[in-house]
């Protein structure tokens, strides 16, 4: 498995059709995929998944830019329902199918159950199952051999019953080529993914982790202990080839700067893409959060334009960029 800075072929993306799961916030929601979807156009390759009576108003809503690719979707989640890509050691590349379940079968997604498959067979790229279930939000690596992962959504009877930590371990060395599994605690059961790594902490670099961390004042919750438990494991950690982990800080926005807000929403800065030559973050709204989050972005991915863009549906989804973008590698 490639670090997501190394090249693409293309970003998959999927186009959530009408219906329960977004219900009346469905128009907002796909106003933010399409938003993001022609940023990341502007550098790569766009697939965006929708169903055969959703295709003509994602092609209007995304321009000529955006493919749009018939497989039908549930959901716009495509880094947790689409395969994960990786390489063999000739350079051959495959998608390892990780069979998601709705996260832990919290929720009922018959077709993005199916959706690894049907990528996989749509661009004919051979197809892996895994033995255990997981997400792509669950699995964040430096490309190096390092995989970060938590314990809440991977060691959890929801998608692995029975299975140990040690088991699980060994079947993503085995499938995604990693030499050290770093495994966070996180939380289950405060959100739907069970705490996903993603939102959490991202490898900037081999050796530098991105960990997303309370804004200034934030009272003491399940969260900001998720945050300090995070910290203290990555702070004695080493990867893959024995070193010490850099851990840079990126505070999320303060809630008093972005008005009223659900409570599934996400403002994680860490939740970013990086697509070929850019890095495609959130915008909040909290000014100075904003700002500093780019600034930081632009420091740690030089020669990388920065685009941020405002996500307030995909937010309020409990989600954020990185959630709706999966990535495959250049060979």
């Amino acid at each position: 498995m490639s670090a997501e800075s190394q090249p693409h072929l293309r970003t998959f993306m999927g186009w959530p059709p009408a219906g329960p799961v977004w219900g009346p916030y469905t128009g907002a929601v796909r106003e933010d995929v399409a938003a993001v979807a022609r940023v990341i156009a502007e550098y790569e390759p766009v697939v965006l998944l929708a169903g055969p009576g959703d295709a003509g108003a994602a092609r209007k809503a995304c321009g000529g830019g955006v493919e749009i690719a018939e497989v039908p979707v549930d959901d716009l989640w495509l880094r947790d329902s689409g395969p994960v890509f990786v390489t063999g050691p000739d350079g051959t590349a495959a998608g390892i199918d990780f069979g998601f379940n709705g996260w832990g079968g919290k929720q009922e997604h018959p077709r993005d159950g199916l959706v690894a498959r049907r990528v996989l067979e749509t661009f004919g790229v051979p197809r892996i199952q895994a033995p255990i279930i997981a997400e792509g939000g669950s699995l964040e690596t430096d490309g190096e051999g390092t995989l970060l992962v938590t314990e809440s959504s991977l060691v959890n009877d929801n998608r692995n019953p029975g299975r140990s930590r040690n088991g699980i371990e060994q079947a993503l060395e085995d499938r995604l080529g990693a030499r050290k599994v770093i495994w966070l605690e996180g939380v289950r059961g405060e959100d739907v993914t069970d705490c996903h790594v993603d939102a959490l902490a991202r490898f900037a670099a081999p050796g530098t982790v991105l960990l997303s961390t309370p804004p200034p004042g934030a009272r003491p919750d399940v969260w900001t202990r998720v945050y300090e438990q995070a910290r203290t494991t990555l702070e004695t950690a080493t990867d893959a080839r024995g070193r010490a982990l850099e851990i840079v800080g990126l505070p999320e926005p303060d809630p008093s700067e972005l008005g009223v807000r659900g409570e599934d929403f996400l403002g994680s800065y860490v939740n970013y893409y990086v697509a070929n030559g850019a890095v495609i973050l959130p915008r909040f709204g909290d000014r100075r959060a904003d700002d500093r989050a780019a600034s930081l972005l632009r420091d740690l991915h030089p020669g990388h334009d920065v685009r941020a863009v405002p996500i307030p549906a995909l937010a309020e989804g409990g989600g954020g960029i990185h959630c709706a973008t999966q990535q495959q590698p250049a060979a």
